[in-house]
């Protein structure tokens, strides 16, 4: 089992959306804001070749939408999930499967693209399983008012219509060594592969702790839609981390993509940084 970063580029979001009830005071040191209050964020998505399934985890925000959507979020880098894939040597075309954690737009918006002239739109990855946690796809269909605008029909929709679609409920996985631990703080229900890694295990987190700086256990978005769910479950994620030296995948750090982590008279703390 292979696995690689895939980073698909950087946005923006409000700092003080982003770490809920911590003061500015604290946040703006490890993620400085700018002008307008926005911290940098990375979309980095994971990508696993085992066998003869090439497994993506998650896809960025995509490239469809138009100028002003994308304003709002301001789209910065060099990276996209094409040059990252194509570094790595593969195409989309390559990807067997497509494992979206959740179906907020900055996780699952590459999943759909325009076809070639523009009059409909196509998956992304034509020959892959496009894999979501059933209880979450249903909830994107009737969203409550608090996460309508992160689910744009657009990348949603047209996945169930081209018949690659398949629910997971939990307890069932999409492959024999891939293990899926869900968390329902952030979101009705958010699915984390868990990988074997190196003798130990990497835990995509996405966003029950989307960077490093949400470590400690008051650091929770103002996103989410049960934070004291989310601290209840980053704290079980962490502990167990400590405990066995097992890594933490970070899909929105905009420095560091991994590390490991260790209990410390503060609580549980960065260890030190791992490179994928």
């Amino acid at each position: 089992m292979e696995l690689f970063t895939i980073d698909t580029g950087f946005f923006k979001l409000d700092g003080g959306a982003m770490f809920g009830v911590v003061p500015k005071s604290i946040w703006n040191k490890m993620n400085p804001a700018d002008e307008n209050n926005m911290i940098q964020l990375a979309m980095r998505c994971l990508l696993v070749q085992t066998g003869n399934r090439l497994i993506l985890i998650d896809n960025g925000i995509g490239e469809k939408q138009d100028d002003k959507f994308f304003s709002y979020y301001f789209l910065h880098g060099e990276d996209t999930l094409e040059k990252s894939l194509n570094k790595h040597g593969f195409t989309k075309s390559d990807v067997t499967d497509m494992v979206l954690s959740h179906l907020h737009f900055d996780h699952c918006g590459g999943s759909i693209e325009w076809n070639a002239d523009r009059t409909r739109y196509q998956t992304a990855f034509p020959n892959a399983t496009y894999w979501v946690a059933e209880d979450h796809w249903n909830e994107s269909l009737h969203a409550n008012p608090r996460e309508k605008a992160s689910f744009l029909k657009e990348n949603i929709l047209p996945i169930e219509e081209s018949g690659q679609l398949k629910l997971l409920k939990e307890g069932e996985r999409f492959h024999a060594e891939i293990d899926l631990l869900y968390t329902k703080g952030h979101t009705q229900q958010m699915m984390h592969p868990v990988i074997p890694y190196k003798g130990k295990k990497l835990i995509y987190l996405a966003d029950v702790i989307p960077t490093q700086a949400h470590i400690p256990t008051a650091y929770v978005m103002g996103y989410d839609v049960r934070p004291l769910d989310t601290m209840k479950e980053k704290t079980s994620i962490l502990q167990a981390a400590a405990a066995t030296g097992d890594v933490l995948y970070f899909e929105h750090d905009p420095f560091h993509a991994a590390c490991t982590v260790h209990q410390t008279e503060k609580g549980i703390r960065l260890l030190e940084q791992v490179i994928i």
